[in-house]
């Protein structure tokens, strides 16, 4: 029903691991990706770059990274978008008060 799924649905669906060092501080083995992540990319054409997120397209179940551009015919830089499932957070934006909230009860045992 993936075709089908709501917008906050689509949002939980679209979660990468946390490195090694994230997943031993907050107790959590992923995460849902947000704008302001930094990721690193496991596979694909881009393997090993890291970058920030730069936007999140539930529609398709993809994500766009600052640095991760392909050229076109004419010239132009396009984003290239990468599945949330070849990611791995490296780094949490954590400008949002609600998902520290939730990595604090994640942490203490809870469910997020």
């Amino acid at each position: 029903m993936l075709y089908r799924a709501p917008p906050h649905r689509r949002a939980k669906v679209m979660s990468a691991n946390l490195s090694p060092e994230l997943r031993g501080k907050y107790g959590r083995r992923s995460l849902p990706v947000r704008v302001g992540d930094t990721v690193k990319i496991m596979r694909g054409d881009f393997t090993g770059i890291e970058g920030k997120i730069s936007s999140v397209d539930r529609t398709s179940y993809r994500v766009y990274i600052d640095g991760v551009t392909r050229e076109k015919v004419s010239g132009d830089n396009v984003k290239v978008p990468i599945h949330p499932s070849n990611l791995m957070i490296v780094g949490l934006n954590l400008e949002d008060k609600w998902r520290v909230k939730a990595l604090e009860r994640a942490k203490a045992g809870g469910a997020a």
